[in-house]
């Protein structure tokens, strides 16, 4: 992505600036580590799924962090030289791990759980009811169609 130029797009866009900062932040940082391996599904129009093999890492090693746009999990290893001693080959991966993911506006974790080895958290996006796009009636006396559920809303008669 080098030398890939956004300005084009700043000036024919309003309010995309965090997404164009994320995209060239993205490409300057390089190839990032890809430990430890993960996949991320779509499983509904606002449901994500994003699943780490983690073998080896208990839950109490594991720390799952959300904050605003950005979900971080960790994980670290307690063990000790002497561990280390008792292995003749060391071919799984146990080492010290952070990895971030950038979250969408409106979207939260809504669980964790770990599996034969498989971290898998659940993300939902809710955007709230005054965002969603309403239908307004025109000569209607007020009522709005909800375009999310289908429902019609009046407002109460002022009169």
């Amino acid at each position: 992505m080098r030398g890939f130029d956004l300005t084009p797009y700043r000036r024919s866009t309003v309010g995309f600036d965090r997404l164009f900062d994320l995209i060239e932040n993205s490409a300057r940082l390089g190839q990032p580590d890809n430990y430890p391996p993960f996949n991320i599904e779509r499983l509904s129009e606002d449901r994500y799924r994003v699943t780490l093999a983690i073998a080896g890492f208990k839950a109490e090693e594991i720390d799952i962090t959300a904050q605003l746009n950005l979900l971080l999990i960790s994980g670290k290893k307690t063990e000790t030289e002497q561990d280390r001693a008792k292995f003749l080959h060391l071919g799984i991966a146990n080492r010290n791990f952070e990895r971030r993911f950038e979250l969408a506006d409106f979207v939260r974790v809504e669980d964790a759980n770990l599996a034969d080895g498989l971290l898998t958290i659940d993300l939902v996006r809710e955007i709230p009811d005054a965002m969603k796009p309403r239908k307004i009636a025109i000569n209607g006396k007020g009522a709005v169609i909800d375009l999310g559920k289908g429902d019609q809303e009046s407002d109460k008669d002022a009169a």
